[in-house]
């Protein structure tokens, strides 16, 4: 018989204030953040400050259960495991004596943040009493059981120092067999009363039930979910949660779209969030795509391999690549920038192109290298005037501080093009490599899912990206921006080398990100359940949210562009008194605005309107605000539109927009229009069109009356209000709203309307 997985009822945790100890502030201090006297500098206090409000919002340890689940949201390449370790340092601070980090997918990816924690809670650097770690990777063996046993022994002995306790770290592979080995491990032992942490890093990649969609599609319900409906490394996870009665479990993430979509009642859907902000030298989308447009270069299209336009050499824009590259890593040796230079090559997913690539790149650097050496001046020339095309391209962005062109050739540069490593980052020839960084200063990589998720790269200037977009999951396409970090010292030799369509595509999850950041503030800030959280965001219609299998839930997309229509604005008997009462409570204040619209004057009494420059401001929150419509094709996208619109004010306050009263002289002699339903009972046609509708002798088509739909200003905001009476029903008097959107505050959103238990 299969086990059934419980749902468990998520509770927001009441505030309890952690205590800052030495382990929080050696680490701070150990990472460079202070100053001279030993207080913490303002990046310090900054990452102090968001560490301590994410412990705040996990379990006290003076409570005997908890069971929350959190996100932690940051930015790509911006620090998270700074964060994260951090928080781990606090957890000690405040006697938690279980921290798990579930740190990876892979062997590197594990190996990797374990040696990060070892290093920066400097677990190796002490001994003895002054010792408040004890640190396992991947535990399963009956000797680890035994540490692990007297560990938590000593924090039960009341006669034992609290202060020669130990802090049981452990760090995770994110794989069914190894999550699965660590809870037969702990399932042995006492855990009662034991303050857990579990950090899953990257929480968004394989942690979740990647058969949600499949189980929607059978009709089961998610809280009838067994153990063998959900996909494995899910039940693993949950396994784990469930040995614990008192624990945090916090998913770390820089991009979070499947967290938040998944649905609520969901074991592994947030009840709380907390936002992480970067560091003063972070450069991520904004700087690479909107401040500086030469950082970013297109890659022709007759560039990328395709079936029909395959290529035989190495492409102009690679070869342009390589060679500013060069130029930055010459640059940096004579500056004597102590940070590494790097370059990755990131064709596609398929190891066949990274050999490709990777023979391109050594080849180009062994063919120049031999040229600069050789006595063929004219073909040195012809080779250093591609250089110096390059250096002109790299001084756009460097300016007078780039070292003369003189300067970066001769030794300089055959030394570089000979000693730059060209490594390929796969596992075609066994484990993936990893990059001993202290080794050189400059490298060059070629590879591809390797270097997407959770792979740094140190001093990484160059990019070039031929991979396409492929079906466009945000978080995917997000997660391959390597070429974000802590760059604001040597941006300026930075370039990032796309086709166009992801060059927009960034665009486009600049605006999503931000959007997503902006609706989930106030929930960090206040503390409020993330459950309330409306499941909407942002979304240009080139991007897809994230891969549907995880996603139990359907999502819609609204385009808000050109005119947006009420189609049932007679679906609820007392909302039509209701929205007439608001209406005219809008309209009574500001009747004096309202002018006669000009037009022919030929026009009959229903073509002839009024019409005011009303702030949408004013517009949205005494009006569209109060108004309501609850039919499923109408309150979901207009609850949606009006937070378009709240979301422009944030950035244009003081716009303005046009709003009509069709038919109307004053609001007295309002001409009700009739319209009928359609079968759906919807109306089957709001506005009027144009007349005459064919040419006359007297007039052109559509000269006496352009038709409602041209009642508008193209570039600005245009509410037009009709009353309307509804044929062969009982329905009079019916307010209803058409509104123009204009293309610069045009929105795509995505949303989920079922998003409940």
């Amino acid at each position: 018989m299969s086990e059934t997985i419980e749902i468990q009822e998520q509770s927001t945790n009441d505030s309890w204030q952690p205590f800052v100890g030495d382990e929080t502030m050696d680490l701070l201090r150990t990472k460079g953040f202070a100053n001279h006297d030993g207080s913490l500098n303002d990046s310090g206090n900054r990452v102090l400050d968001e560490t301590y409000r994410v412990m705040q919002a996990c379990g006290s340890p003076l409570v005997s259960e908890n069971h929350d689940t959190g996100i932690v949201i940051g930015y790509v390449q911006s620090g998270k495991t700074l964060s994260f370790t951090t928080l781990t340092a606090l957890a000690r601070d405040n006697n938690y004596q279980v921290v798990i980090v579930i740190a990876g997918t892979s062997v590197n990816l594990v190996n990797q943040s374990t040696e990060r924690l070892r290093k920066d809670l400097r677990v190796n650097d002490r001994y003895g009493l002054d010792q408040k770690w004890a640190l396992f990777k991947n535990p399963d063996s009956t000797e680890e059981f035994d540490q692990l046993e007297m560990l938590l022994d000593q924090w039960r002995d009341p006669y034992y120092p609290n202060d020669r306790c130990r802090t049981a770290l452990l760090t995770v592979m994110k794989n069914g067999p190894r999550l699965r080995n660590i809870t037969q491990l702990l399932s042995g032992l006492n855990l009662e009363g034991v303050p857990t942490l579990i950090i899953d890093d990257e929480g968004d990649q394989a942690s979740l039930n990647t058969r949600a969609r499949q189980a929607a599609r059978e009709g089961i319900d998610i809280e009838d979910l067994s153990e063998n409906e959900v996909s494995t490394i899910y039940r693993r996870i949950n396994g784990l949660k469930a040995i614990f009665p008192h624990h945090t479990f916090l998913q770390y993430t820089a991009t979070p779209q499947a967290n938040l979509f998944i649905n609520i009642v969901d074991r592994l859907s947030p009840n709380f969030i907390k936002l992480l902000t970067p560091g003063v030298e972070y450069t991520g989308g904004i700087q690479f795509f909107r401040e500086n447009a030469h950082l970013i270069e297109e890659i022709p299209l007759n560039d990328i391999p395709t079936a029909t336009n395959p290529l035989h050499a190495p492409p102009e824009s690679l070869i342009r690549a390589v060679q500013v590259f060069f130029l930055g890593v010459v640059a940096g040796e004579i500056q004597r920038n102590q940070q590494n230079r790097s370059m990755i090559v990131h064709p596609s997913r398929l190891q066949e192109d990274h050999s490709t690539y990777f023979n391109w790149v050594r080849g180009m650097g062994q063919s120049w290298a031999r040229l600069l050496e050789s006595d063929d001046e004219t073909e040195k020339n012809e080779l250093l005037e591609e250089f110096r095309d390059a250096y002109n391209d790299l001084h756009l962005t460097v300016g007078d501080s780039l070292p003369l062109f003189e300067d970066l050739t001769g030794h300089h540069l055959i030394h570089v093009i000979k000693y730059t490593p060209v490594i390929e980052v796969n596992s075609r020839r066994g484990p993936t490599p990893q990059i001993p960084w202290q080794n050189n200063y400059s490298w060059i990589l070629v590879g591809g899912q390797s270097m997407d998720r959770g792979f740094t790269v140190e001093g990484l200037t160059v990019t070039y990206m031929p991979r396409n977009l492929g079906v466009g999951n945000v978080d995917t396409v997000q997660q391959r921006a390597r070429f974000f970090g802590y760059k604001k010292g040597y941006i300026n030799y930075c370039r990032v080398f796309l086709d166009p369509i992801t060059i927009d595509a960034y665009n486009g999850i600049i605006e999503h990100e931000q959007d997503v950041r902006n609706r989930l503030e106030e929930y960090d800030i206040n503390n409020k359940d993330l459950n309330e959280f409306d499941r909407e965001v942002v979304l240009n219609r080139m991007l897809r949210l994230t891969r549907a299998n995880i996603l139990y839930d359907d999502v819609d997309r609204d385009r808000f562009e050109e005119w947006y229509r009420i189609h049932a604005p007679h679906d609820t008997d007392s909302l039509i008194t209701a929205n007439r009462e608001s209406l005219f409570e809008f309209l009574n204040t500001r009747v004096a605005q309202f002018v006669q619209s000009g037009g022919h004057p030929d026009r009959s009494h229903e073509q002839k309107h009024l019409v005011a420059v009303l702030s949408i401001a004013e517009c949205l929150e005494h009006l569209l605000n109060k108004m309501k419509f609850t039919r499923d094709s109408d309150s979901a996208s207009y609850s949606s539109l009006r937070g378009v619109l709240q979301s422009h004010l944030e950035e244009f306050p003081d716009e303005e927009c046009l709003v009509y009263l069709m038919s109307a002289r004053n609001l007295v002699d309002w001409t009700r229009r009739t319209r009928r339903l359609n079968r759906n009972d919807e109306l089957q046609q709001l506005f009027q069109g144009m007349q005459p509708t064919r040419p006359t002798q007297q007039y052109q088509i559509g000269e006496v009356y352009p038709g409602d739909r041209e009642i508008k200003d193209e570039n600005r905001l245009t509410i037009q209000i009709h009353m309307l009476n509804i044929r062969d029903t009982e329905y009079t008097n019916v307010p209803t709203l058409a509104i123009w959107i204009p293309e610069h505050i045009s929105k795509d959103i995505i949303r989920q309307d079922n998003n409940s238990a």
